[in-house]
């Protein structure tokens, strides 16, 4: 495909009224992929087609198979192949094949565009006078991936296009299926279900012995063949680049016995001039209880055929152009009400279709995903990290607070009864990893972060008193606000020499390893033995203590007796705990201060790490961020000092790096940070997940321009022009960008899946917009550079809409439903039932 001149390094541009970022070109520098699915199903697809779907769990219930690492790359997942025919007789010969997603056949096509949606994805295609336009989505409530394709003639003659779509299954369990062939290549089983008007192919590997749940894969037309063997289909020495059933221009109707099943659909498509024809395919996941397994288990004939009602069921749903497209509108409309619940209007096209749109989308990916399953996260290995979830919330809670409720009761239940945590559980099962282990000692204090922004968003102190396990052992249930309680005292109960907390295992930094002191190679950092000497600190965790401990004492003096405590105990505890955070704050600025910002932590030999008396790792991003968040050093300079050091010593064009300089050795007290080369990922890389904290930072201290400064450097809308340098996709964070002292700078890696998301929606939409929920009401306080002088912000909050119109007049003022009041606190209305509260606001 020829490729347009460029006058900037750009592969697609954004489309706000659609709400999609359009691809222009299937060349992308890596591929862009998009979400499918918000509750149970879930789908990951690429710019050409990649990707790989999964129900609850992409390591236990994987539906196809995705390798990673594949040469060439993103290849196997869903392929479609349009082949034109012609030729003399009965049997038309295939004269070109192209795929309308440009991969897996790589024929050159006339004319491109992938539609990356919210929710969606739609590729648009040409080729030899046939548009395409293939829509692939995820219903609501359904446990299915819809692909709808729509072919149009626009030649003045009649076209026969051979439509062939296939997926290759997985055998479930994602690592024993890259794995244990010897097993695997025996075990596989389809089933085959032709009928007048469609056909079904149906995986049931290992249904007849322990699992209750198969898949299917159907089209909604006459089929004129299928296949389920991926030998017969592609043939000896062939890839799905060219199969030989499409080079043949038939299917084999082939029936898989174990090795590689798959499942491919052939149907033809006669199109006269002008004419269009609409086929759905649909990747369905099924299951059923024990009981009803069998079509008919009395049967003889029938032993071992699987019941299909379900699956009918599930098929007819999706079975219309006319249903599908109603499924597709319900979706839209159901993002429609979740992107109202916050929105701005300020003027500045990059900052509305972040915060309206991008940031927002993303916040709901990664609580779907946590760090499990994308093209960098395999599925196999991540699951739903405590803490990651945790922070996941923070992003989340306003837009769905019901599954927010659910996740938080979740995480609790994975807490050990001395208030440490697993550091990950598994999705499908809710139990704590144990090939992750624990011992992150920041892990805990999250949890305090996720219930205080539930609370804070919802009122809902009801979820205080919620009986909750702890690892999920039956019997061992204790309330909510008691799992809280040994958090917070975990931390009080593990402090070192110098007062402030031990760091175990990591904290936030899972490479910072001060106890591990690992010397053999391969070994996991994440899982060898912790020798925790009792002496290595971290700073960060008690920036961490000061902010959530306050917040704790916060919950404690609102929410206490409704939880169940007297008012006396929660006033004493409450108390305590100021007390406990007012001796924390004098150890970070004691123990914790290096002169001209704080220290990163205390080693396993009590020696300062993130020292200017280092001669590397002098400065770490991490406890400037979240030391000043806690409101530390705010009243005495340090703050300032703090950050003035981040601005000259980690700030570069791409953002703000985790540390400087890098280190140039492994050096075995500090562990996996060392590992890396230098610049990258946590030995020097620009991590994103933190930026947001320095962006809080500088709005809590005054420092707005830097402020909307540092939330711009990293922000993809502003990095679009620049995609041919960050590879990533232009419309959602990376975990990573290279830093400045690496060869690559500004190149992202590990994108989608990322702490990044919630902290930016945080710092932007309660920060920089200062639009915050708190246990009291929403607190409005802009932190914007002088560029913004009238924007309006609507935001629905318990029940009620408030339509909030600043105006920058250099004065702060609050003023709602026409009344001035004092602070910057809006009362939370009781029995809001819908209102409108109007609200102007001065800065």
């Amino acid at each position: 495909m020829k490729q347009p001149e460029r006058t900037t390094m750009q592969y697609g541009h954004f489309d706000d009224a659609a709400r999609e970022y359009v691809i222009e070109t299937p060349a992308t520098p890596l591929p862009w992929i998009n979400y499918l699915g918000n509750e149970d199903f879930f789908s990951l697809i690429s710019n050409t087609g990649g990707g790989y779907s999964f129900y609850k769990d992409a390591k236990l219930r994987r539906i196809t198979r995705y390798r990673y690492n594949n040469v060439p790359s993103d290849t196997g997942a869903r392929s479609y192949y349009l082949t034109l025919m012609g030729g003399d007789g009965d049997e038309p010969a295939p004269l070109d094949t192209w795929s309308p997603t440009f991969l897996p056949t790589k024929t050159p096509l006339d004319s491109y565009r992938c539609r990356q949606g919210i929710g969606y994805t739609v590729f648009e295609a040409s080729r030899n006078g046939i548009e395409s336009s293939l829509t692939a989505f995820v219903p609501l409530r359904t446990s299915a991936e819809v692909n709808k394709l729509t072919l149009t003639n626009t030649t003045d003659e009649t076209r026969v296009i051979d439509v062939t779509g296939a997926v290759e299954w997985c055998l479930w369990n994602a690592v024993d299926d890259s794995t244990n062939f010897q097993r695997n290549l025996s075990t596989g089983e389809v089933e085959v279900e032709r009928r007048a008007d469609s056909t079904l192919l149906y995986h049931k590997t290992e249904f007849k012995e322990r699992r209750n749940h198969y898949a299917f894969f159907a089209v909604n037309r006459p089929t004129i063949g299928f296949d389920t063997s991926r030998d017969e289909f592609l043939g000896q020495f062939n890839g799905w680049d060219s199969p030989q059933v499409i080079a043949q221009g038939k299917a084999y109707d082939s029936v898989a016995h174990g090795w590689y099943p798959i499942a491919a659909n052939r149907v033809r498509v006669t199109l006269a001039p002008g004419a269009s024809e609409t086929l759905v395919f649909t990747l369905g996941y099924i299951e059923v209880p024990n009981e009803n397994k069998w079509e008919d288990p009395t049967d003889p004939a029938k032993v071992g055929i699987i019941n299909k009602t379900p699956a009918h069921e599930l098929f007819s749903r999706l079975a219309t152009t006319e249903l599908v497209d109603a499924a597709l509108a319900e979706l839209n409309a159901y993002w429609n009400d979740l992107l109202g619940i916050y929105n701005v209007e300020s003027g500045n096209d990059k900052l509305d279709r972040m915060v309206n749109i991008w940031h927002q989308y993303q916040c709901m990916v990664t609580f779907n995903m946590s760090r499990s399953a994308s093209y960098y996260e395999s599925g196999m290995g991540r699951g739903m990290g405590f803490r990651d979830s945790n922070q996941d919330l923070l992003g989340f809670v306003h837009l769905v607070p019901q599954r927010a409720r659910e996740r938080i009761i979740d995480i609790a239940s994975t807490q050990m009864e001395d208030g440490s945590a697993w550091h990950q559980y598994q999705p499908l099962t809710k139990k704590g990893n144990a090939d992750i282990g624990g011992g992150f000692n920041d892990d805990p204090l999250w949890l305090v972060a996720g219930v205080y922004a539930y609370i804070a968003e919802t009122g809902d102190a009801g979820i205080l008193a919620e009986p909750v396990p702890f690892n999920n052992v039956e019997g061992s249930e204790k309330p909510l606000l008691e799992h809280l309680r040994r958090s917070v005292n975990y931390t009080i109960d593990h402090l070192g020499p110098h007062g402030l907390p031990l760091i175990g295992r990591a904290d936030w930094n899972d490479c910072l390893n001060l106890n591990c002191f690992s010397s053999t190679p391969g070994e996991s950092f994440q899982t060898v033995e912790n020798n925790d000497t009792g002496i290595a600190e971290s700073v960060f965790i008690g920036g961490m203590f000061v902010l959530y401990g306050g917040q704790y004492a916060d919950i404690l003096e609102r929410h206490g007796v409704q939880a169940g405590m007297g008012e006396a105990e929660a006033a004493a505890e409450a108390e305590s705990i100021r007390a406990a955070v007012a001796d924390m704050t004098a150890a970070v600025e004691s123990s914790g201060w290096d002169g001209e910002w704080f220290l990163r932590a205390w080693d396993a030999y009590s020696r300062p790490v993130g020292t200017h008396a280092d001669t590397e790792g002098q400065i770490y991003i991490e406890p400037q961020g979240m030391c000043v968040m806690a409101g530390i050093g705010l009243d005495n300079g340090k703050a300032q000092k703090a950050l003035a050091s981040v601005k000259d010593r980690l700030t570069c064009d791409w953002g703000t790096a985790i540390l400087a300089p890098a280190y140039s050795t492994y050096r075995i007290e500090l562990g996996e940070i060392s590992t890396y080369p230098r610049g990258y990922k946590e030995n020097g890389g620009i991590f994103c997940h933190n930026n947001p904290w320095i962006s809080i930072a500088n709005a809590l201290a005054g420092n707005d321009e830097e402020a909307f400064a540092v939330y711009t450097r990293n922000c993809p809308a502003w990095l679009e022009d620049k995609s041919e340098i960050r590879r990533v996709e232009p419309y959602v964070y990376c975990q990573m960008v290279a830093g400045p002292e690496s060869p690559t700078p500004g190149e992202g890696k590990n994108s989608w899946l990322t702490g990044t998301a919630a902290w930016t929606f945080v710092d932007v939409s309660q920060y920089l917009l200062g639009v915050r929920p708190t246990l009291d009401g929403l607190v409005v306080e802009p932190h914007l550079p002088q560029e913004f002088d009238k924007l309006t912000v609507t935001r629905t909050y318990r029940g009620a809409t408030y339509r909030i119109a600043m105006r920058r007049t250099g004065e702060r003022t609050l003023s709602v439903d026409g009344h001035r009041i004092d602070g910057s606190v809006i009362p939370a209305q009781t029995n809001a039932n819908g209102s409108i509260v109007d609200v102007q606001v001065t800065f």
